[in-house]
């Protein structure tokens, strides 16, 4: 599905990454003294707020361009992406627009609950299941990989393949490591050692 790369498009590529990490230092990447309190509940002195890309319709764009075009030549045959709610939501609607405005491709976006309805279908899941058997499992930023591991855990409880996930972010604190215990491999964009700043560690 996209998995010729052209010498014009490579070089868009590079330059859509490297814009790309610039406006993750300027408007997502934070460091102070004062550690910061995760959603992990571990605290560090390096925060990382993706929504700053991923709310942003230019930056999505961005974000979604640099997906399709380059990475997802890695993922042959990925008929579906999604996560859960909320911080896969904006990243799969950004990639699954982007696929089909550009190249006519459907790529389903999934929204995985936090738990199922308690009314209607009682659905844990939305989106278009049917019409797919693979998944790949999507997430803005993996600290200890348990939000994707829910994620990851609901779809095959669906009946769906997942082994593969893809991040903008990877801390570096044992996400990968964790997903990879469960048979799934992690793909970042981008990892904290890309934008800690030298010397300025968590102690």
């Amino acid at each position: 599905m996209f998995l010729y790369l052209s010498k014009e498009l490579l070089g868009q590529i590079a330059f859509m990454r490297e814009k790309l990490h610039q406006l993750m230092l300027e408007h997502v990447y934070r460091f102070r003294e004062e550690p910061f309190t995760l959603a992990s509940g571990r605290r560090s002195q390096h925060y990382f707020n993706c929504k700053k890309i991923t709310l942003w319709p230019e930056r999505l764009w961005l974000l979604s361009a640099l997906i399709v075009e380059e990475i997802l030549a890695d993922f042959p045959g990925t008929a579906a992406i999604g996560g859960l709610t909320m911080g896969a939501d904006p990243l799969s609607y950004g990639i699954s627009s982007y696929a089909f405005a550009s190249k006519r491709s459907v790529l389903w976006p999934l929204i995985v609950r936090k738990s199922e309805k308690d009314h209607g279908m009682q659905s844990r899941i939305e989106g278009n299941l049917e019409e797919v058997s693979t998944v790949l499992a999507l997430d803005d930023v993996v600290t200890t990989g348990v939000s994707t591991l829910q994620a990851v855990q609901a779809f095959r409880q669906a009946g769906k393949k997942v082994d593969r996930a893809l991040v903008i972010l990877d801390r570096e604190e044992g996400g990968r490591e964790a997903l990879e215990k469960e048979g799934v491999s992690l793909h970042a964009i981008f990892v904290k050692s890309d934008f800690s700043l030298q010397g300025k560690e968590d102690g």
